[in-house]
């Protein structure tokens, strides 16, 4: 049997004095500690660092960096961590715990031995692990759950092949963001196998599988389907949107091509149809529907010629003075644009364009634009953001909600997933002021009634707001051509790129969109 060593463990190597039979004989001490080459050891394999790990080993093998780094692959581990448990002499026990798809917790040992002056771990594969040996190996055994479904409101699946190609559009960006909520947690288990036989030697740890949760989106499918019927005769890229103001949950996301979702992501400048933002800031300030305004065929503000649409004849409208709930219905820039210079100013408009969702940062579930309306750098600027021209940008999804917080009363942020499940719980409901809402109330269905909307037939109760919104230059730009509306509890917004006045193309399709429910 080997004597035990009587004298202590030190950290540094000494020379010690032994008196022996009247002579002084000089024996030279080991260095550290079991223990600390032991700490030593495992805190660079918490690390994985195997250059350290070799410094602190008795004669490494070659296999030595494979067989951790193969140990740590096969269990496709993301952290590792270690403690001592206790020291028996020249053994050191540990406790491991490793971390990865399926967590796996197991107590080891080393061997520490002296070498050099020195103590160090003396090396087998059953440092790694007691039980691995050179023919044995890791193995971790997954089986997904099953994903659970994606719906509609009223529980319909919308997450197979026969649903509309704008619906799959959104299933897709809904995985890329609830991806772990439906896909759940699959079964695990981790197993050292030997490789000679196939059998097993020692399960590591198990876990069972969680299925998934469902998401029960705001869609209407219903409303959806009548939408895409809307835009079956717009032979230009076109989206629709529609939600319900009482709550903001959107009911209808239509796009005409798919690929590309411009009814969340698509930055247009609004056109005519931000002039229910800027007539909301009008009628704060003090202006009355019945009140008398100027509509001259055209007006310089700034040093810029601003002009209304043009009639049969070429000519552009001028309306001369009418009510102001008339220049709203007829959609005069001459009006809206001097106004907004004389009487608002940029600061207290920016500031009703918040009110109304510019600025904020719009959560709904999946990714979608936010309204910008920037800070008006001088009259021109002013003049051309009250009428939605300029800088001013927003989607379909943006101006649907606009119409929205007219027919509701108040502004809400729009979501298609349950507020629960919105980030942050999205931004807090904005009240409009009582008679701003009852004067948008009579701007609006005069739109319809007797303005530039009058020529399409709406079903009766419609209230709304076309736009054509010019973009690019020269002297006779391209339009999009917009409608955003309400009846009843149902807001919605079109858009048709390139498609002209507002009045000729996305009115003709809201009328088709309401009449289809």
């Amino acid at each position: 049997m080997r004597e035990r060593r009587r004298w202590p463990y030190v950290t540094a190597g000494v020379l010690v004095p032994v008196v022996a039979a009247g002579a002084t004989i000089w024996a030279l001490r080991t260095k550290g500690s079991p223990e600390e080459t032991a700490r030593d050891f495992l805190a660079a394999w918490s690390r994985s660092d195997y250059v350290a790990m070799r410094a602190l080993t008795a004669d490494p093998p070659s296999a030595f960096d494979s067989t951790y780094r193969r140990f740590h692959d096969d269990l496709k581990l993301t952290g590792q961590r270690f403690q001592v448990r206790d020291v028996q002499e020249e053994t050191v026990r540990f406790r491991a715990r490793l971390t990865g798809p399926l967590p796996v917790a197991y107590d080891g040992r080393l061997r520490l031995v002296e070498r050099d002056r020195a103590w160090k771990v003396a090396w087998t594969p059953a440092a790694v692990h007691p039980r691995l040996t050179g023919g044995v190996r890791a193995t971790l055994t997954t089986v997904p759950a099953e994903r659970a479904p994606t719906t509609a409101a009223d529980g319909t699946r919308i997450d197979t092949p026969d649903a509309p190609g704008s619906v799959r559009q959104l299933v897709e960006a809904l995985r890329e963001q609830y991806g772990s909520r439906l896909d759940g947690t699959a079964s695990a288990r981790a197993d050292l196998v030997d490789t000679r036989t196939g059998a097993k030697v020692v399960t590591l740890a198990e876990g069972g599988a969680k299925p998934g949760e469902p998401l029960r989106t705001t869609l209407d499918l219903r409303v959806h389907r009548a939408g895409a019927r809307a835009l079956e005769d717009v032979d230009k890229p076109a989206s629709l949107v529609a939600l319900r103001p009482s709550t903001g949950e959107v009911l209808a996301v239509v796009n005409k091509p798919g690929g590309y979702n411009r009814a969340l992501l698509g930055a247009y400048p609004p056109g005519s149809t931000f002039k229910v933002v800027t007539a909301s800031a009008l009628v704060a300030g003090g202006v009355t529907p019945g009140q008398t305004v100027e509509c001259p065929a055209e007006k310089t503000i700034g040093g810029f010629p601003f002009h209304n649409s043009r009639d049969e004849n070429g000519r552009f409208h001028d309306y001369g003075a009418l009510p102001f709930v008339d220049a709203f219905a007829h959609s005069c820039n001459t009006t809206f644009g001097e106004m907004s210079v004389r009487r608002l100013g940029a600061d207290r408009l920016a500031k009703v364009a918040a009110d109304f969702g510019f600025g904020a940062s719009i959560k709904i579930g999946v990714p979608a634009v936010d309204a910008a309306f920037p800070a008006p750098r001088d009259d021109t600027d002013l003049a051309s953001a009250a009428i939605g021209q300029g800088r001013v940008l927003a989607s379909p999804l943006n101006m649907a909600a606009v119409a929205g917080a007219v027919a509701a009363g108040t502004w809400r942020q729009p979501r298609l997933v349950p507020a629960a499940l919105v980030p942050d719980g999205g931004t807090p409901p904005r009240p409009l002021e009582p008679a701003v809402v009852s004067a948008l109330r009579r701007l609006m269905p005069a739109v319809v009634s007797e303005g530039t909307a009058s020529g399409v037939s709406f079903p009766a109760g419609t209230a709304g707001k076309t736009g054509t919104a010019e973009y690019g230059s020269g002297t006779n730009p391209p339009t999009h051509s917009w409608f955003i509306g309400y009846k009843g509890d149902l807001a919605f917004a079109v858009v048709v790129e390139g498609g002209g006045t507002g009045a000729q193309v996305a009115a003709p399709a809201a009328a088709r969109f309401l009449k289809a429910l």
